[in-house]
């Protein structure tokens, strides 16, 4: 498994911030993916990058914490946590009452509504009735597989490993549509060569029993320490004009709460 140590005095200098030193003691481990762009992903190099790998690298320098990544299958996210592999994630996970009867969370960093990805010439609707028979590609043991198998019972409900290979099968057109992040679907399909015959069907998905109320970073039940002091640096950075800075990289508008005009 890929591992790769920040420090807290090199997220800093990235982000032009200043951080005292660190005990190796004080050292956080982050459960991150890796393989959903823009959020996370490797570059050549096996280099971790996107906007919750920086979040993770800005809230450990808010912290004054040591800052280790480790890199984990989303599937295997939850219990790898709790088996103690890593402290915290930070992997675009809802804040959902099913996942806080197993984990706790952080106030939220980012929040973003979910929307269906179709070919531009579909002859159907993204409705129950419009997808009865069809095949919907997502993401294993996201919050969209909770969703789809909810609202479209009479579609078939294909799951993969990572978000990548969503898009890989719905380009090759193995499945009929997909279901997912609606940044994510702009950002990492819709906006490249691969995505330019595909377009959103429908309006937003934001049901509050499958999605919740945002994304939060997970920590084990009971490390209210840990999760407070989580939720304080998010504050935090969203103050100090930090969260601001990584935002920009990424995204033209502020994802913490709001959406894309006209998307």
């Amino acid at each position: 498994m890929f591992r790769r140590t920040l420090m807290t005095t090199a997220a800093a200098a990235a982000l032009g911030l200043m951080a005292l030193p660190v005990a190796a003691q004080d050292t956080l481990r982050i459960g991150v993916e890796g393989a959903y762009p823009p959020f996370s992903s490797k570059e050549a190099d096996g280099t971790l990058v996107g906007f919750d790998i920086e979040i993770a690298q800005a809230l450990c320098a808010e912290m004054q914490r040591e800052c280790e990544l480790v890199e984990q299958e989303w599937d295997g996210m939850i219990p790898a946590l709790k088996a103690r592999k890593f402290d915290a994630i930070v992997a675009s996970m809802s804040i959902t009452e099913e996942r806080k009867r197993q984990i706790d969370f952080s106030d939220k960093y980012y929040q973003t509504p979910a929307r269906i990805v179709a070919p531009k010439d579909a002859d159907f609707e993204g409705t129950p009735e419009g997808l009865a028979g069809k095949r919907i590609g997502v993401q294993r043991g996201a919050t969209h597989q909770c969703y789809a198998e909810k609202t479209f019972p009479d579609a078939e409900i294909v799951l993969y490993g990572t978000q990548e290979e969503v898009f890989r099968d719905l380009a090759l057109g193995r499945i009929d549509v997909q279901l997912s992040d609606s940044m994510i679907a702009q950002e990492a399909f819709l906006a490249k060569e691969e995505g330019a015959d595909y377009a959103f069907l429908g309006g937003d998905h934001n049901d509050l029993e499958c999605y919740g109320e945002g994304v939060g970073i997970a920590v084990r039940q009971g490390e209210e320490e840990l999760k407070q002091a989580l939720s304080d640096a998010i504050l935090a950075i969203r103050e100090d004009g930090t969260y601001a800075q990584i935002n920009d990289k990424y995204f033209p508008f502020d994802i913490y709460g709001a959406r894309p005009e006209g998307r």
